[in-house]
């Protein structure tokens, strides 16, 4: 058996790391992509292997050449390859390669696991291509399959804007051709079309034809759970990396803090509701898209107006945000030198932006008596209620009261949670007695499920305040497609209830399941959409289970162990649905065991 790898390409869309280096020659963990394919084929006792070259062709050939010492390459290099596409690369293969065996065809620009190859050598039949389920961040070829059998080859210039990928399967790009099927039909169409017809054309073109014309069978080998990667572009390379090289995958999650749609995991480190967006709120967001793409949103009072058809209060009162992260710059620069406490521990970005506050402890619970007793000393009280990551839940009452009864003092509040817990928001209080000196945070990510369109408000009756912060955000403060969150919301506010009871009583569900595992000591309350849980472990060990359950299990939990004082260990872990926890629960004791 022989194989053919095209690696002509100049890696346009890899720029700019294809600048420097051969894209192939690029490292996924400790090795090249092209030194992991090699040596892949080698293992499968394939040594007759032709390189078809272009950009960067000598540092391709002196690379292999000295990493390979014992395998005897074939260099066909496409003089043309800035001008010409695949095509032409497999047509001067197929000219060139003496074709007395069968082939095996592979673009360079691929990783993937050892078992890939052994099911492609394995497979029975003649003539086949490695396919797998199309999947969010997937380009290129396309096919459909009948019967384990490709019948339709859909390159990316048929893909139009309602193409349906539902039913789709994307080609891995490594293929299986009988000796007598690259010597008939496919070599002469193949270099016919290239030379004639079209040089800047995907070689797949000519497998639909084929196809089409019912002149040959290819079949489909399906790929379902196993580990691969295509590099097309930067991004891809994280991607790659967070699949092969395990050693580093847990850093890599950590420092990315989102774009988890790139990783397969099952994330228990971010918090959101499982139970909103509904299929409808989703489906209305997807057919509206092409509209809000090419739209600009509204101006911030029109913005303000819709949140508060939602809040069902006064829209004087309330700012939209892009995120509620974006208020903590403003609150940083509205309350400079003032004498601040926070709770600790709590969201880190209260400490970041206030960076000489002083601090009273939730361990977890808060003594109201002991925070009454130094509130004289500081201008401004934060409260997270519920807390993050404790879970502790004041009495929204005791805080308006407490506002009441220091009218000199600001009181922060973030309710990012409060929908989940047994406690009101304080916009009802306000919008019946409007404090001056009580700021509302929240975030709607938590509570609607939305962390990618990015959502939050303040709302106060501050007049000082709005003024100033409406001053500091931009005309066009939301993108259309949150903008039309907002909008459609308002027909949904009983499924948005119902959510909210439905992640309670998973809540408490998730709670019992993890005090049944020997290796918790202790699972918070919480009025959040989180569990603190405290686990019979040191730090050391607490961290190494979870960089185990990423990296055995792809499931992603959050340790919190540094945010507290003394060497305890604690997860802060989401609520997710049934089946979700279970698997968590599942995984946590099949590490303990071990």
């Amino acid at each position: 058996m022989k194989a053919i790898i095209l690696a002509a390409g100049s890696g346009q869309r890899m720029r700019p790391l294809s600048l420097a280096t051969h894209k192939t020659l690029l490292k996924i963990g400790d090795r090249t992509i092209l030194d992991r394919l090699v040596d892949q084929l080698v293992a499968n006792q394939v040594t007759h292997i032709t390189i078809v070259t272009g950009y960067r062709a000598e540092e391709v050939e002196k690379h292999l050449i000295a990493h390979h010492p014992a395998i005897d390459f074939h260099f066909i290099h496409n003089h043309r390859y800035g001008e010409t596409n695949n095509i032409c690369s497999l047509a001067l293969a197929m000219e060139k390669v003496e074709i007395d065996d069968d082939i095996i065809l592979i673009e360079s620009d691929l990783v993937v696991e050892s078992s890939v190859f052994t099911r492609l050598f394995t497979s029975p039949h003649p003539n086949i291509a490695l396919l797998d389920r199309y999947r969010t961040g997937m380009d290129g070829t396309v096919v459909t399959v009948v019967d384990g059998i490709v019948t339709n080859v859909i390159p990316p210039h048929l893909q139009g804007s309602d193409f349906n990928f539902a039913d789709k399967y994307k080609t891995l790009n490594i293929y299986k051709f009988s000796q007598e099927f690259c010597q008939g039909t496919f070599k002469n169409l193949l270099t016919y079309y290239a030379k004639v017809i079209d040089s800047q054309c995907y070689y797949e073109v000519i497998l639909g034809i084929i196809i089409t014309m019912q002149r040959e069978v290819i079949h489909a080998e399906i790929l379902e759970g196993y580990n691969w990667a295509e590099l097309d572009d930067p991004n891809d390379f994280d991607s790659a990396n967070y699949i092969f090289d395990s050693a580093n995958r847990y850093s890599l999650v950590q420092k990315s803090h989102g774009s988890y749609w790139n990783y397969d995991l099952l994330d228990f480190c971010y918090i959101r509701n499982m139970y909103f967006p509904t299929g409808a709120v989703i489906s209305e967001l997807r057919n509206g898209l092409p509209a809000l793409i090419q739209n600009y949103g509204s101006c911030q009072e029109i913005l303000n107006q819709k949140l508060a058809y939602y809040l069902l209060c006064r829209e004087e009162n309330v700012t939209v945000l892009n995120g509620a992260a974006q208020i903590y710059p403003i609150l940083a620069h509205f309350f400079a030198g003032q004498r601040i406490l926070l709770p600790s521990p709590t969201f880190g970005e209260y400490s970041r932006i206030f960076p000489q506050a002083e601090y009273y402890f939730d361990e977890v619970g808060i003594n109201g008596h002991k925070l009454l007793n130094r509130i004289d000393s500081y201008d401004v009280i934060v409260f997270v209620n519920p807390n993050n990551p404790t879970g502790t839940t004041l009495i929204s009452d005791w805080i308006f009261g407490l506002a009441e009864a220091n009218p000199d003092k600001f009181i922060i509040v973030d309710e990012s949670f409060i929908d989940f817990s047994n406690q009101p928001s304080l916009v009802s209080f306000l919008e019946q007695d409007p404090l001056p000196n009580i700021i509302l945070i929240k975030s709607l990510s938590k509570t609607l499920g939305i962390p990618g369109i990015r959502l939050g408000y303040t709302y106060t009756c501050n007049r000082e305040f709005n003024k100033f912060l409406r001053e500091n955000i931009p005309i066009w403060n939301l993108n259309s497609i949150a903008e039309h969150f907002l909008e459609i919301i308002l027909k949904h506010r009983q499924a948005i209830a119902k959510s909210f009871d439905q992640t309670a009583q998973d809540r408490d569900r998730f709670a019992t399941m993890l005090e049944s595992l020997p290796i918790v000591e202790k699972v918070f309350p919480s009025g959040g959409n989180f569990l603190l849980t405290k686990l019979r472990l040191n730090r050391p060990q607490a961290n190494a289970l979870a960089e185990k359950l990423l990296v055995q299990q792809s499931i992603y939990v959050k340790d919190v162990s540094s945010r507290f004082h003394g060497d305890g260990a604690f997860f802060r872990l989401a609520v997710r649905k049934k089946a979700d926890c279970d698997r968590l629960i599942a995984s946590i004791a099949d590490i303990a065991r071990d």
